[in-house]
């Protein structure tokens, strides 16, 4: 009996092993089919591509001329295109792909971009291109995006910034423009960004057009540096509101234009640092302005406003290691709102630049007393009008009196 039971229990487990062979057996073909399946990430993946998986996709230096946009998943979230020959970023080049939060295209071939390129990405945090001849950045190259965060447009080809160009795209924490030969910026360049943490521009600028700021509000820091302008025109800075920081900083600022700074408002902190200033011909930040502190140093000023053509009704003013003229012209800038808060501390912080004696020296060891007043007419004439002063006119004509006596 136990004999039996034995090989009744040998009988069953052989049964069940054969059963379980043919379920494997069949099933392996279904399997295997999976495998390959989930090895390529359930999605449609370009041959130049690497899918890692249906969110992230890597295609770099994979030759591509044109941007696979329909051979990739709709789930993609980070997109990496590096090191391809892309020569146009056309319109609405990224359509379908609505979740993509990162994007990549440095190392590209990229001489254009074309109006709202980047339209539709409204969960777009950051977007890279750097290392493209791209030349310019054109009218609504970067409209629409809404929400990026970060910016890095560094070491390209910008050479300009054309009007709109970033129209409807707020909440960009950092734009990066670094490393680039920009040397012009058009009127409503920045229109359209609010809530910019920074915005920090490459040296070597040459224009900056009327209103090129306009419309930029709430940033955290535009930094200006290492320019050279021949001028800083009428109304540069108007409706740029709402900034914590301005630097203008270490460039050769040609001649501060009359209303130069007309419309800008509710700033914290301007300043006008370590810069070459031919003239200015008119400085007013008046009250409505809403200007916190004004930092004025460092500047050397080769030819200083009239008194009545500085109103700086701001809350601090911090004005030092400046150098101005300590010739005639010293009695514009004593009496200028420069030197409102005390004109002896004034002096003593301040230096001369002109006549030759007194170049570097102290304003302090100048004594404005024995020196005389700029004649107002000469000022103006001297300011561009071209014409002989009446103080050159009046002893030539006692010569030719005295001359003409001689032969009575």
């Amino acid at each position: 009996m136990l004999r039996y039971i034995t090989s009744l229990k040998f009988w069953i487990f052989n049964i069940f092993m054969r059963f379980s062979l043919c379920l494997a057996v069949t099933s392996f073909p279904t399997t295997l089919q999976e495998e390959s399946t989930i090895s390529s990430g359930s999605i449609i993946c370009p041959t130049e591509c690497i899918c890692l998986s249906p969110t992230q996709v890597l295609c770099n230096t994979g030759g591509l001329v044109e941007i696979p946009t329909l051979q990739l998943p709709t789930t993609l979230e980070d997109l990496s295109l590096t090191k391809n020959d892309f020569p146009v970023i056309k319109t609405d080049a990224f359509a379908g792909l609505r979740g993509l939060r990162k994007l990549s295209l440095d190392g590209n071939n990229i001489s254009s971009i074309k109006p709202f390129a980047f339209r539709g990405l409204n969960k777009m945090r950051e977007l890279s291109i750097q290392h493209t001849p791209l030349g310019f950045i054109g009218q609504f190259s970067f409209a629409a995006l809404q929400n990026v965060t970060l910016l890095v447009l560094a070491y390209n080809k910008i050479k300009y910034v054309e009007g709109y160009s970033f129209a409807g795209t707020s909440n960009v924490k950092l734009i990066l423009l670094s490393n680039n030969p920009l040397h012009s910026i058009q009127s409503n360049a920045f229109s359209g960004l609010t809530n910019v943490d920074h915005l920090i521009l490459p040296s070597g600028i040459r224009i900056i057009e009327p209103d090129s700021f306009n419309g930029l509000q709430h940033v955290g820091l535009l930094k200006l540096t290492f320019m050279d302008l021949t001028s800083l025109l009428p109304y540069t800075f108007r409706g740029l509101s709402f900034v914590h920081v301005i630097n203008i900083q270490e460039s050769d600022l040609g001649a501060i234009r009359k209303d130069a700074f007309s419309g800008l408002s509710h700033i914290n902190n301007l300043n006008i640092l370590n810069n070459k200033i031919d003239v200015i011909e008119q400085l007013y930040l008046t009250s409505d302005r809403a200007i916190n502190i004004l930092r004025f140093h460092g500047n050397h000023i080769l030819e200083a406003p009239r008194a009545g053509d500085t109103i700086l009704q701001v809350n601090t003013i911090s004005a030092i290691n400046n150098h101005f003229p300590c010739d005639c012209q010293i009695h514009n800038i004593l009496e200028s709102d420069f030197a409102s808060n005390s004109s002896t501390e004034f002096q003593q912080h301040n230096y001369c630049i002109s006549p030759i004696e007194y170049n570097g020296k102290s304003m302090s060891f100048v004594d404005s007393d024995i020196i005389a007043r700029c004649h107002e007419k000469v000022v103006q004439d001297n300011l561009g009008s071209g014409a002989v002063s009446s103080l050159s006119i009046v002893p030539f004509q006692i010569t030719m009196l005295i001359t003409f006596a001689k032969f009575l």
